[in-house]
């Protein structure tokens, strides 16, 4: 038994170092009240204290995103989806989390039954809808995955509704919805994109070399698209946050996918299909803390683009050959590999708000590589 709690006790201090600190900001610990954003004190919509509900919590961003709202004093409903064998899931990375005994509530719910997440929803301040349908067929056409993730979302924003306490939805959407917007900047000819730019699904289907499937783009385009205009229609103020790729450390079992995307080069994937002129990255604990930095703020609404690190693909080449000589990556002529191109990302809406990105490459390619050591991955 003291060995078990020996092991656990270093586990959380493991994963508080792959977090880039070994202790919490006092900011980020506070647990009620007014806090002070910026040069103003303000009264947040939830002060620390409130009920929300995670969808997708077994994922790489909502179990961070769990952890940090434990951290922050939330209590915190989170919906996983049930093993198609029946089988019991392990989620014992999420229920030994600091907190989760006493603040922690599991609940099994499906996209393909909206109604099912009801009764996690009911009684919380706020959701974070981080799920999206998993494993669809492969003969499953772009309308067909669209519809199953729109239905999914607004069976949710329905219950939102229905619940009467929830004052602020928050959708996790993708950079897919900006990259390929058309225009003279538009599809990936170098220009900078904002909020106010939507990719344009023929502009993405014309592209020569495309590293992301249609299915994703267009379904994560619907899905952000309804639930603004849900919102506006009824009362419900909607947070999109729009994000590239999301790196760093992780606790949940699995290797996230952008985690093996965004270090393709040491895995050794340059023949694959997860390489692009420019990677635009963010740090999973900013994106964390983008999240809970606007449910707490008295006002916030529509689309915020939330990325900090821009490389371009012999950059970030240099940078990891250069950072982690051990894994010597091998040479390759970069100026003539097949690349989709990619857009710049404005997160000036983020940052004008008050918020501020703590993360630099260093730490976003340290803790992805130290997590992917710890767990066998590298």
């Amino acid at each position: 038994r003291r060995q078990w709690t020996r092991e656990r006790e270093r586990e959380k201090e493991r994963r508080d170092i792959e977090m880039g600190r070994e202790e919490k900001d006092e900011d980020d610990n506070n647990g009620g009240g007014e806090r002070k954003l910026g040069d103003e004190t303000v009264s947040p919509l939830l002060d620390g204290t409130g009920l929300v509900c995670v969808t997708g919590g077994t994922g790489f961003i909502a179990s961070w995103l769990i952890m940090r709202l434990l951290q922050g004093g939330y209590s915190v409903r989170a919906t996983v989806r049930a093993n198609a064998e029946g089988n019991k899931k392990d989620i014992s990375y999420l229920t030994e989390l600091p907190f989760a005994s006493e603040r922690l509530k599991i609940f099994t719910a499906d996209l393909n039954e909206p109604e099912s997440f009801k009764p996690a929803i009911e009684g919380c301040k706020a959701v974070f809808h981080v799920a999206h349908p998993m494993d669809p067929d492969i003969n499953e056409t772009d309308e067909t995955v669209t519809k199953r993730t729109v239905q999914g979302l607004m069976g949710i924003l329905k219950s939102c509704l229905d619940a009467k306490t929830v004052k602020r939805f928050f959708y996790t959407s993708s950079a897919v919805t900006v990259f390929y917007g058309g225009g003279s900047d538009g599809g990936g000819n170098g220009g900078e994109v904002d909020e106010s730019v939507w990719s344009d699904v023929e502009v993405f289907k014309n592209q020569k070399e495309k590293r992301v499937s249609s299915s994703y783009v267009v379904s994560k385009m619907a899905a952000e698209t309804a639930a603004l205009e849900f919102g506006g229609k009824n009362g419900l103020e909607v947070v999109t946050l729009v994000i590239p790729l999301v790196v760093g450390p992780f606790i949940s079992p699995s290797l996230p996918s952008s985690v093996f995307i965004s270090l393709a080069m040491i895995f050794g994937n340059y023949k694959e299909k997860y390489l692009f002129d420019t990677y635009n990255m963010v740090h999973i604990d900013d994106v964390a803390r983008a999240m809970i930095y606007l449910l707490e703020r008295p006002v916030a609404k529509g689309r915020y683009i939330c990325s900090s690190v821009e490389m371009k693909i012999d950059e970030v080449f240099e940078f990891l050959s250069t950072r982690f000589p051990q894994f010597q990556l091998p040479s390759i002529d970069l100026k003539n590999y097949k690349v989709e191109k990619r857009m710049s990302l404005s997160s000036k809406k983020l940052r004008s708000a008050g918020f501020e990105f703590k993360y630099g490459a260093d730490e976003i390619f340290t803790g992805a590589i130290k997590s992917c050591q710890a767990r066998g991955f590298l």
